[in-house]
Formats: structure tokens, sequence, C-alpha cells
């Protein structure tokens, strides 16, 4: 038989399989965080019908003649570039901007994956749409070891903030220079015990101008004894006190101005809370869950961990949008989101799929045009054989 014929036939496979890999890719076209692929052809053994001669003194020498046996697929790649961003708005869609894998756990198996489009299960665990269950570090008291072993990522729905006893408080403002002897302004602000339990801190500011002393006095009118402070103020600085003791808490006085004509003076701030319930969270670039409480504070849940490879093209593909390791694609490396070589983590977004759709159908037509081309050099080699067995009628 001819040779033409058989390199015809693996002309066809080939074109075949480009075909199969560009169907793919537009297939998944709106496929979250895809990674297009690409078919590389080479050609296949080469039949030697001439073999290289030297040169000698009365002859030059002679070039190797061969005959090619057809093509073949040296192997199809992955691109792994960077996807469009598309805005979500859920809390728990996050979108790698950069490199690296999420790394997941399913049926006992390590995975990983670029699609982010992730959610709670009905034991607050973090999964993809398949089931996999997102893999990360948790936080111990609001502190995470990022060296320790990674583990499910849960959403504790019954975590406490816990409650923080008052020690401090700031007040700021101004107190009119102007004011008449014995006026009087009372300021309140809530304030915390380490149990929790809410009480009143009042304060009361009174004006002296006796002749002797002109300033402020500030004392606490809930019944602690208290020595007042004196206030006193030059060119609307104060020159005075700066703290008051009141049972514990030590009220910072320092930021208060004397100025005439405006009456501003309040309680700007304390440290204490009550406990508080988890309502929502947040994810930072450093793949942090940080909680928001009722009670007004935030803290650190958990961190997600990313995985990098040295040679990423090496994974293999294990459906559902999820690679697995292979031995060339070396083994897994962990790391915090924002690294040095690792992307950041964006949330309310997805990372699109980085399907070139003018690219795929020109691929499609090229395709085409060759697979078109491989069975032409079949019906032409077939016609030769026909001439040839009609030689003999």
């Amino acid at each position: 038989m001819l040779r033409s014929l058989y390199s015809g036939i693996s002309g066809l496979r080939s074109h075949q399989t480009m075909l199969d890999v560009t169907g793919n890719n537009i297939a998944n076209v709106n496929t979250s965080a895809f990674k297009a692929s690409a078919v590389q052809f080479q050609d296949t053994l080469s039949q030697l019908t001439q073999g290289v001669a030297g040169p000698q003194a009365e002859a030059g020498g002679t070039n190797p003649a061969q005959v090619g046996l057809g093509v073949r697929i040296a192997g199809i790649s992955t691109n792994f570039a960077q996807g469009s961003t598309q805005a979500t708005g859920r809390a728990t869609d996050m979108m790698i901007s950069g490199d690296g894998f999420f790394v997941t756990r399913q049926g006992g198996e390590t995975l990983f994956t670029r699609a982010g489009s992730f959610d709670f299960d009905a034991q607050g665990r973090l999964v993809s749409p398949d089931g996999a269950i997102v893999q990360g570090w948790a936080a111990v008291n609001g502190q995470i070891n990022d060296g320790g072993a990674v583990g499910n990522i849960t959403l504790p729905l019954e975590v406490i903030s816990s409650a923080a006893v008052t020690t401090g408080a700031t007040v700021g403002g101004n107190l009119p220079d102007d004011a008449l002897d014995g006026t009087e302004l009372v300021r309140d602000v809530q304030v915390y015990d380490a149990a929790g339990v809410s009480r009143n801190l009042s304060l009361i500011f009174t004006r002296v101008d006796d002749g002797t002393t002109d300033g402020w006095t500030v004392n606490e009118t809930g019944g602690n004894s208290v020595d007042a402070a004196k206030l006193t103020f030059a060119s609307g600085t104060s020159t005075g006190a700066t703290q008051l003791l009141v049972g514990g808490i030590t009220v910072d006085l320092s930021a208060l101005t004397g100025f005439a004509g405006l009456t501003t003076v309040d309680i700007t701030s304390q440290n204490g809370r009550d406990a508080g319930a988890l309502q929502s969270f947040t994810v930072s670039a450093d793949g942090s869950l940080i909680g928001s409480f009722s009670n007004g504070s935030s803290q650190v849940i958990a961190r997600i961990a990313l995985a990098t490879f040295v040679n990423p093209g090496g994974l293999e593909k294990a459906g559902a949008s999820a690679y697995r390791a292979t031995f060339n694609s070396g083994a897994a490396e962990l790391a915090t989101p924002g690294d040095p070589g690792v992307g950041s983590l964006a949330g309310g977004a997805l990372e699109m799929s980085n399907v070139d759709l003018s690219q795929e159908f020109t691929n499609l037509i090229v395709a085409q045009r060759g697979f078109q081309a491989n069975a032409r050099i079949i019906t032409t080699s077939d016609e030769v054989l026909q001439e040839l067995t009609n030689l003999k009628r």
C-alpha cells in the first residue's frame, strides 16, 4: 500500500483531536476559571531511502533522503493565563489574582482548582459546588498559624466575640471659656465590666471662675470616690490635668480645648464591649475570613491556603474544574495569599474563562481545512491505487 494513505490517516486523526480540543474550549467559554488547551503536532518516524555520504576526493557528499510517515499529537498544553474578573457580590465567591490554586479535599483526595465559586454546607464548611471542602488554617483566639497543617475551612456560626472590660475612655471637644461660674455639663457613655455587663459612666464638668481659679473641674456622678480633676487653659490649650481615674477606668482629658463660644465636649470613645454573635464575614487580600460581630468587633476566623507548582502545565485535569498533582507538576507548595510568587484573593468576584473565541473559531477553520486536505490525500492515493489495479484488465 502507498505510504501516503497512512500519512493521510494520521493527519485525519490528529486534526480530529484538534477539533475535539477546540470544541471543548468553546463549550467552556463561560466556565469559571476554565483554562483553554492547545494541540501541538509533530511528525512521526521518517523512512530513510538514501543514506548520507561524506565528501570524497573525487566526489562531493550527499544528504540523506527520507520520506515522512505522517503526523502525530506531540502534546496538549493548558494555558494558565489569568482570566477576566466577573463581579458577583457574593461574599463566598473568591478570585485568585495571580498564580496559585485553591486547595480542596474530597473523598480522601487533595485536588486543586482556580474556580472560587464556594458556599457553606449544613456543617458550616466552605465547599465547592461539587462538595469538595476548601482547605486552610483555622484561627485560635484570632491568631493564624500559617505554618501548621491545613484543615477544613469552617465558619463557626456559634462563635462568640468575648466581652472586654473598659479600662480607658477619651474625652474630646471644647469647653466654652466664656461660660458663667457654676455652669454644669454632664456627659454619659456606656462602659463594660469583664462579664460584658454595661453601666453608665457620667462625667460632670463644672465651670469655676471665682477670681482665684479660672477653668473647669470634672468629676464622676456615679458615687465613686474621685478627686475632681482641675482643667485650666491658656489661649485655648489645656494646661491642667490630662487624665482622671474613675473606678479603674482612665479617662484621657488631654484632647480638650478651652476656646470661647463653643460647647462640643463629649466622651468620644471607650475600649470596652459586650459579648457579640457572628453576623457576617468578608475576605481580605491575604485570604483571611474576617468575621463581623454584633458588638462591633472584628476577628479573623480562618485563612484560605493557596498552592503553587513548579510546573503547573504538568497538572492532570480531574473534572469539575479541578486538577490533581502529578510527578511532572511537582509537589504542591502551600502559601498564604499575597506571599511572593503567590496571587492575592478578591472576594465577591470570580475569574472568568480565558478562552479567546476569535482564536478558537480560527482554530476551527484551520482544523477543518487540515482535515479536508488529509482526506484529499487518501482519495488521491485511492485513485492512484485504482489506476494500478486497472493496468491488468
